[in-house]
C-alpha cells in the first residue's frame, strides 16, 4: 500500500468504518423490546384514512380524474397519496424525535462515535432503520389496496420501492435537521411543517383547485412530489415529470446524508 493510499484510508476511516450493521442491529433490538407497538400503530393510520375518506367520502364524490386523464374512483385517487404520507410520517418519526432523544438525552451517538464507528456509519444505520419501517408500511398498505380491489395494473407493485425512496429522502434530511434542535419547543416546528404538507400536497384533491402562486409553493414541497410519483405509478401512467419527482428525492437523499454526516462529525468528533 502506498503512502497516499494509507493516508486516504486513515482520513476516510474516521468517517466510515464499514460497520453500519452494528448500528442497525442495535436499533432492531431496541425496536423489538420497546417500540414494536408504536411501529404497528403507524400502519393503521393510512388504512383508517382510506376507509373513512376513500370509501365514505368517495361514495359522495364519485369518480375523479387521475393521471393521464382517465377516470378512477376517489379511493384509488387518494390511496397512493396516503401511502406517500405514511412513508413520510414513519421516516420523520424515526429520524427526528427518535434521533432527538438519542442525541440529547441518551447520548447514544456520542458513545457510538467513541468506538470505531464513524459518523457515516451512524447516519446510514439510523436512516436504514427508518427505511425498514417505511418498507414494512408500504408493503402492508399495498396489500390492503389489493384486498380492496384498488390495484388495477402490475405497475402498482413499484409503489413499494418508490415509497422507500420517499422515506429515504425524508429520513436523511430529517436527521440532519434534527441535529440542530436543542429543545422540545424547537422540535414542535417539525409538526408545524408536516401538517400543512399533509393537507395541501394534493392528497385529497387536485392541485388545480389552488391559485397559481399557491400551486408553485406546493410544488416546491417534497411530499407533493411523492404523492404525484406514487399516483402515476398506481395507474401505470408515466411522463417526464416522473423523472423530475425521482430526481427531487435523489437530491434530498444526497443533501441529507451530507448534512447528517457533517453534523455528527462536527458535534461529536471535535
Amino acid at each position: 500500500m502506498s503512502v497516499t493510499e494509507a493516508a486516504r484510508n486513515r482520513r476516510y476511516g474516521a468517517l466510515y468504518s464499514r460497520n453500519v450493521r452494528a448500528v442497525v442491529g442495535r436499533g432492531l433490538m431496541a425496536t423489538k423490546s420497546s417500540n414494536a407497538l408504536v411501529m404497528l400503530s403507524g400502519f393503521f393510520e393510512p388504512v383508517l384514512y382510506l376507509i373513512s375518506m376513500g370509501v365514505g367520502l368517495g361514495a359522495i364524490v364519485g369518480p375523479v380524474q387521475g393521471p393521464g386523464g382517465q377516470e378512477i374512483s376517489y379511493a384509488a385517487y387518494i390511496a397512493p397519496a396516503l401511502l406517500a404520507v405514511s412513508a413520510m410520517n414513519g421516516a420523520v418519526y424515526d429520524s427526528t424525535w427518535n434521533v432527538f432523544f438519542k442525541m440529547n438525552f441518551a447520548r447514544l451517538y456520542q458513545g457510538m462515535l467513541y468506538t470505531s464507528l464513524g459518523p457515516l456509519d451512524v447516519a446510514m444505520g439510523e436512516i436504514f432503520l427508518a427505511l425498514l419501517r417505511g418498507l414494512l408500511y408500504a408493503t402492508g398498505f399495498t396489500a390492503v389496496l389489493g384486498v380492496l380491489g384498488l390495484i388495477t395494473t402490475p405497475w402498482a407493485v413499484l409503489m413499494i420501492p418508490a415509497s422507500v425512496l420517499i422515506a429515504f429522502g425524508f429520513a436523511s434530511l430529517g436527521m440532519g435537521i434534527t441535529s440542530f434542535m436543542k429543545t422540545f419547543q424547537q422540535m414542535d416546528w417539525i409538526s408545524f411543517v408536516m401538517l400543512p404538507m399533509f393537507l395541501f400536497s394534493a392528497t385529497f384533491y387536485p392541485l388545480s383547485v389552488y391559485p397559481q402562486h399557491i400551486q408553485w409553493l406546493i410544488q416546491a414541497m417534497p411530499l407533493w412530489h411523492g404523492v404525484e410519483l406514487l399516483r402515476q405509478i398506481s395507474v401505470g401512467v408515466f411522463s417526464p415529470a416522473t423523472a423530475v419527482h425521482l430526481g427531487y428525492y435523489l437530491a434530498m437523499v444526497a443533501v441529507g446524508i451530507l448534512l447528517t454526516t457533517g453534523r455528527l462529525r462536527a458535534l461529536f468528533l471535535k
